[in-house]
C-alpha cells in the first residue's frame, strides 16, 4: 500500500489501495494528465491567436453574460466563504493541526506569511493600490453605492470598496481551497490533487473521470491565470520602465520582460520552495516594506489621517457591499465586485494548493487566523498609506494625478510617486519589486501545476517543473507577440469564465470538508 491507501470516514476505514486506484484509471507515474492539459492549452493558444479580435468578442460575451446572471450566486457564495472560514476557527475544529497531532511547521511564521502573501495577491496590491481607490473617488467608473464623486464621503466608500475587494472575502476564497487540499493530503494521506477532496462525497470516483475533469479544469484554469497576469503584468512593468527611463514600452520590451521573469522564475522552481520561493519571497517582503514605510513618513499624517478612514469606511460599508439585492450600482457591482469574485475563485486552485503545500504542521485556526485575518489587516495598512497618497494629490491638485486624474491604470503609482521626494529612486524600486512579485506567482504556480499533472506527487522530476515554468512564459509571450492586447485580455476574459463552475465546486468543498473533518479526534 502507498501512504495514501487508507482514509477514514463516517468511523469506517476505506481502503483506497493501487489495484482499486489503477481499476479508475489513476496512476501518479501516468504522465495523461500533463499531456492531456498540454494539448488542450496548445489547441486553445492556437485558437487565440488565429483571430484574438473574435476570441475577445466571444469570451467577454461569455464573461459578461456570467457575471450579469450570476451576480447574486458569486456575492453570497462569498459571504458564505468568510462565514465558514471565521466559524472553524472559533470551533473546536480549530484545534486540529494539519498533518497530524505531531506534525511541526516546516517554515518559520515569518516565511510562511511571505510565501502567502507573495502567492496570494503581492503583484495586485502594485497593480490597483492607488489606481482603485482614486477610481472610486473619482467616479472614474461609476461609483460604489451611488455616492456623489470626489466628496468627503466618497473618501470613505472609496478606501471601504477597496478593501472590499483585498480584504475578507478573497483571503476567504483561497482559505477554503487551501484548507481543503492541505487537510486531505496531510491528514487523510492523499494525493496534493483538488480530486482529494471530494472524496467523502464521490468515493473511488474520484480517481475516474469526474476527478480527471477537475484537475484538468484546475490546471488549465492556473495556466492561463498566470500566462494573462504575466502579460498584463509585462505591460505594467514595461510602461513604469518607459516612465521612468525612457526606453519605449512597445511588444519587443515587453516579450524582453517576460523573458527575464521566465528565466529567473525557471531558475526558482529547479532550486525548489526553500532555495527559491521562500528566498524570492522574504526578499519581496523586506523591499515592499520599506516602500511602504518610506510613503507612510513622507506623507505621515495623510497615511496615518487614512487608515482610521479606510477601517471604518469597510467596517460601515461591509454589509451593503455583501448585498446583491436591489443595489442602485449595479453596473459598478458587476464591473468591480463580480468580475474580482469570478477572478479570484477562478485562481484559487493555484494560490490553494501553493498554501497548501507550505502549511503542514499548523493548526486550523492559526492556519486560518494567518490566512485571513493577517493578510486583511495588512492590506489595510498597505491600501491606507497608498490610496490616501493617492487621493489626497487629486483633491489637492498635486502632481499628474491631482492634474489629471486616473488616466492609465499601469502608470498610476509611478505618476503618484512623481509627487514624492526621490521619485525616480521610488519608481525603479517598484519595478523590481512588480518583476520579483511576478516571478514568485510564476514559479509557486509553475509548482502547483507539476504537483497536480504528477497525480499528487511532492517530488516530480526536475525537467517536468523547468517544463511548466517555461510553458507558462512561452504562452503569454506568443500571446501578446501575435494577438497583443486583444489576446491577452481574451484570455483573462477566458480565466473569469472559469469562476462560475468552480463556485459550484467551491461551495462543495465547503460540505466534503466538514465531512472529513468530523472523522478526526482531536484535543
Amino acid at each position: 500500500m502507498s501512504k495514501h491507501d487508507k482514509y477514514s470516514i463516517d468511523n469506517t476505514d476505506y481502503t483506497v489501495g493501487q489495484d482499486n486506484v489503477q481499476k479508475w484509471g489513476f496512476d501518479v507515474h501516468n504522465p495523461v494528465f500533463g499531456v492531456s492539459a498540454g494539448l488542450i492549452a496548445l489547441f486553445l493558444v492556437a485558437a487565440l491567436v488565429s483571430d484574438p479580435v473574435t476570441a475577445k468578442t466571444a469570451l467577454n460575451g461569455v464573461k459578461n453574460s456570467i457575471i450579469n446572471n450570476f451576480d447574486v450566486l458569486f456575492l453570497w457564495s462569498g459571504n458564505i466563504f468568510v462565514v465558514f472560514c471565521l466559524t472553524l476557527i472559533f470551533t473546536p475544529y480549530g484545534k486540529i493541526r494539519i498533518g497530524g497531532q505531531d506534525a511541526e511547521p516546516e517554515y518559520s511564521r515569518m516565511s510562511w506569511l511571505a510565501m502567502l502573501f507573495a502567492a496570494g495577491m503581492g503583484i495586485g496590491l502594485m497593480f490597483w493600490s492607488v489606481a482603485e481607490p482614486v477610481a472610486y473617488y473619482t467616479g472614474w467608473y461609476e461609483t460604489p453605492l451611488g455616492v456623489e464623486a470626489n466628496t468627503p464621503e466618497a473618501i470613505k466608500v472609496a478606501m471601504g470598496a477597496t478593501m472590499y475587494h483585498w480584504g475578507f472575502h478573497p483571503w476567504a476564497i483561497y482559505g477554503v481551497v487551501a484548507l481543503s487540499l492541505a487537510f486531505f493530503a496531510y491528514n487523510k494521506g492523499l494525493p496534493l490533487s483538488i480530486r482529494s477532496i471530494f472524496y467523502p462525497l464521490l468515493g473511488d470516483r474520484v480517481w475516474g473521470w469526474p476527478g480527471h475533469v477537475v484537475d484538468i479544469f484546475a490546471v488549465l484554469a492556473t495556466l492561463f491565470g498566470l500566462a494573462t497576469s504575466l502579460g498584463l503584468g509585462a505591460q505594467q512593468a514595461a510602461s513604469g520602465i518607459e516612465h521612468v527611463l525612457g526606453i519605449k514600452s512597445d511588444i519587443t520590451l515587453q516579450i524582453g520582460v517576460i523573458g527575464v521573469v521566465t528565466l529567473l522564475a525557471v531558475f526558482s522552481v529547479a532550486r525548489g520552495i526553500d532555495g527559491g520561493v521562500k528566498l524570492l519571497s522574504n526578499l519581496n517582503m523586506l523591499v515592499a516594506i520599506a516602500l511602504l514605510v518610506f510613503v507612510a513618513l513622507v506623507g505621515f499624517s495623510v497615511s496615518m489621517g487614512t487608515v482610521p478612514t479606510t477601517v471604518a469606511g469597510y467596517v460601515e460599508n461591509f454589509i451593503p457591499l455583501s448585498n446583491p439585492h436591489g443595489r442602485e450600482d449595479e453596473t459598478w457591482m458587476h464591473g468591480w465586485t463580480v468580475f474580482y469574485w469570478a477572478w479570484w475563485i477562478s485562481w484559487s486552485p493555484f494560490v490553494g494548493m501553493f498554501i497548501a503545500r507550505v502549511s503542514k504542521g499548523r493548526t486550523i485556526r492559526e492556519f486560518l487566523t494567518a490566512v485571513l485575518i493577517v493578510p486583511t489587516l495588512v492590506t489595510i495598512l498597505w491600501m491606507s498609506v497608498f490610496g490616501g497618497q493617492a487621493i489626497d494629490q487629486v483633491i489637492n491638485g498635486v502632481g499628474l494625478l491631482g492634474e489629471k486624474g486616473l488616466t492609465s491604470v499601469p502608470l498610476a503609482m509611478y505618476e503618484m510617486f512623481d509627487a514624492l521626494p526621490f521619485s525616480s529612486a521610488l519608481s525603479v524600486i517598484a519595478i523590481v519589486l512588480v518583476m520579483v512579485f511576478f516571478i514568485t506567482s510564476s514559479d509557486s504556480g509553475s509548482l502547483v501545476i507539476d504537483n497536480i499533472t504528477a497525480g499528487g506527487k511532492l517530488d516530480s522530476p526536475m525537467p517536468q517543473r523547468i517544463f511548466w515554468a517555461a510553458i507558462e512564459g512561452a504562452i503569454a509571450a506568443v500571446l501578446l507577440y501575435v494577438g497583443g492586447t486583444q489576446a491577452i485580455e481574451a484570455l483573462q476574459a477566458g480565466a473569469v469564465s472559469t469562476g462560475l463552475p468552480f463556485t459550484i465546486i467551491l461551495l462543495l468543498m465547503c460540505v466534503s470538508l466538514v465531512m472529513g473533518l468530523s472523522t478526526e479526534r482531536f484535543r
